[in-house]
């Protein structure tokens, strides 16, 4: 494996989803569909992808599939916690029967 820099995008219409896309060939393979729903792409940086290096939420080895096999990786944001939906849930009923 030889060493791979690729450009990271953040999506303005929800956050904590990236694109992550080989530098060289920038936004060209991200279909047209995807980038409608992933709204205005916002560069954040451009970073080496060495082997063996993995990133916070995704290994290198599954990036660098997913960028070859697709032309680019989409990582969506994290699933929500069920303790911090209820902190929107307007049904605080079931709080009340609590000393």
């Amino acid at each position: 494996m030889s060493l791979l820099l690729i450009s990271v995008y953040r999506s303005r219409k929800r956050d904590e989803m990236y694109l992550y896309v080989p530098k060289a060939s920038g936004l060209t393979g991200v279909p047209a569909p995807l980038l409608e729903l992933f709204g205005v792409p916002v560069h954040v940086m451009d970073i080496p992808l060495k082997p063996g290096r993995d990133l916070a939420r995704v290994g290198g080895e599954k990036l660098r599939e997913e960028i070859d096999r697709n032309g680019y990786y989409l990582q969506m944001p994290p699933p929500k916690e069920d303790y911090l939906l209820d902190l929107y849930n307007p049904d605080d009923n079931k709080y009340r029967d609590l000393p």
